[in-house]
């Protein structure tokens, strides 16, 4: 699910970036091209749009990132608990075997 909350947010980022750079800062932009008064859709409703559709955007990428962070969580402690789990398997499925000329003190081999 994390995953999907990443690709959201690199699409998201893309068409914020690609949106703000038809933008002009001194209200041209894509707008600019829209003179005639004969469109369906004029300058005022372009900008208008633009920035609808610039402030969406954003806020999607806010949510997107909020929600992941606790995708994060939620995943990495499925993960510890796995490890957990293998180690503890893995424990004992080794056989134990006692050595007995290491480690006993009363067992020293001279």
């Amino acid at each position: 699910m994390y995953t999907l909350f990443i690709i959201l947010i690199v699409i998201v980022s893309l068409l914020l970036t690609l949106l703000v750079l038809v933008q002009n800062s001194k209200g041209g932009g894509l707008a600019a091209g829209f003179s005639s008064s004969n469109q369906i859709m004029g300058v005022r409703k372009t900008t208008d749009f633009l920035e609808k559709a610039t402030w969406t955007l954003v806020a999607a990428l806010v949510i997107f990132s909020i929600v992941s962070v606790g995708f994060i969580a939620t995943e990495k402690g499925a993960h510890e608990s796995e490890i957990k789990e293998h180690y503890q398997e893995a424990q004992q499925s080794v056989p134990t075997t006692a050595n007995p000329g290491f480690g006993e003190e009363g067992n020293s081999q001279e």
